[in-house]
C-alpha cells in the first residue's frame, strides 16, 4: 500500500463515520496545512517546531482558497458541506483522530471559531475584481442576444 492510499483508506473511514464534508474538504485541509506551514517558514522545522495553531491554519485556509478558487471560494466551500470556520475544525479534529495529523493537548475546536466575517471574505477580498466585471461593456454576442 503506498502512502496516499494510506490517506485515502483512513479519509474514507472518517467519512464512513461523519458525512458532513466532502472527500476534498480533507483534501484540501491537508493542501492548506502544507501550504501554512510553507508561508510560515515551519516546513524546514522537526516536531513542535512545524505546530501551526488553529488561527494560523484558518488564515491559510483562506489564502489558499483565495487562490486556487478566487471569489468562488465561499461557494466551493458551500459545496463541500463547510459553512463556517468552526467545520474546518470539525475537519481538522476528524483527521487527528484518523491519524493523520497530531495536536498539542492544548489544540481544541475551539480554536476554529472566530468573530471575523467567514462568509464574506472572499466577496471583500474580491470585491473590486468583481465590480469591475460588472462594469464591462457587453460583448457582441451579449448586445445581439439582448436586441
Amino acid at each position: 500500500m503506498t502512502g496516499h492510499d494510506g490517506i485515502e483508506d483512513r479519509i474514507q473511514a472518517v467519512r464512513r463515520r461523519d458525512r458532513r464534508f466532502a472527500r476534498s474538504a480533507y483534501y484540501f485541509v491537508l493542501d492548506a496545512l502544507d501550504h501554512t506551514m510553507v508561508s510560515l517558514g515551519r516546513d524546514t522545522e522537526t516536531g513542535e517546531e512545524r505546530h501551526v495553531g488553529g488561527r494560523e491554519l484558518l488564515s491559510g485556509i483562506h489564502e489558499l482558497a483565495s487562490q486556487q478558487f478566487g471569489p468562488m471560494g465561499e461557494l466551493v466551500f458551500a459545496r463541500w458541506g463547510i459553512r463556517g470556520p468552526e467545520d474546518f475544525g470539525e475537519i481538522v479534529f476528524n483527521l487527528v483522530d484518523a491519524g493523520l495529523l497530531s495536536r498539542r493537548a492544548e489544540d481544541s475546536r475551539l480554536d476554529f471559531c472566530t468573530d471575523q466575517d467567514f462568509d464574506g471574505y472572499f466577496a471583500d477580498r474580491f470585491r473590486e475584481r468583481l465590480e469591475a466585471i460588472s462594469r464591462r461593456t457587453p460583448t457582441v454576442t451579449q448586445q445581439k442576444a439582448s436586441a
